[in-house]
């Protein structure tokens, strides 16, 4: 059970397998809305200041580097390269997500019937409050994809989209240190609703 809204300084975001060379096997939404998904939520969590961790799988054989747009809006990270398919099996990106200090993991990555399944069950059971971004995660079907959500779902983790952890971050639109970056975040990628707030702040004018 969620105890209280997400906050910046209770939980850090984990990008898992985010390569072209598993993108080309997702089928369960359009690559490029995942890839803009997945954007979307690294410049949220910059905007907020979470601590971010990045893994990547077969760069060198098969899956390639993490995809350049995601990269160029988290240029500090490095992702840390593995062999096997659950990252938390990995002790360097494992102990790379315990150093953050923060108990509460927003996970987003390929494939979400393998690296996102197996690393969100296996920090949930050491004790992690696990939040997958749905929209940002990337399955090979929809039934699929759909399927892997609700067994994690089952096992006590949550589901969530990258605009609710923004929104739910900023909370109230007068925190003005994170204003400017969270509302050109939301013109930027959040469709209907990013038009209306430029719309907003273009037309409507004072009084």
């Amino acid at each position: 059970m969620v105890k209280s809204l997400l906050d910046k300084e209770n939980c850090a975001l984990v990008f898992v397998d985010q390569q072209a060379g598993l993108a080309f096997g997702v089928g369960s939404e359009d690559r490029q809305v995942l890839l803009n998904n997945a954007v979307a939520l690294a410049k949220t969590a910059k905007v907020f200041g979470l601590p971010i961790v990045a893994s990547t799988s077969a760069t060198k054989v098969y899956s390639g580097p993490m995809m350049p747009a995601l990269q160029r809006a988290i240029p500090d990270v490095s992702a840390i390269d593995r062999r096997n398919m659950n990252a938390w099996e990995d002790d360097a990106a494992r102990n790379a997500i315990v150093a953050t200090g923060r108990k509460r993991l927003l996970i987003s990555g390929m494939l979400t019937e393998a690296c996102v399944n197996f690393l969100a069950l296996s920090a949930a059971e050491e004790g992690y409050e696990v939040f997958v971004v749905g929209d940002a995660c990337g399955g090979l079907t929809p039934q699929s994809h759909e399927l892997a959500l609700r067994r994690m779902q089952a096992a006590g983790i949550h589901m969530t989209s990258w605009i609710q952890v923004l929104l739910e971050l900023q909370r109230d639109w007068t925190r003005h240190d994170t204003y400017d970056g969270a509302r050109a975040i939301v013109e930027e990628f959040a469709g209907g609703y990013g038009i209306g707030l430029a719309y907003a702040r273009d037309m409507i004018k004072p009084g």
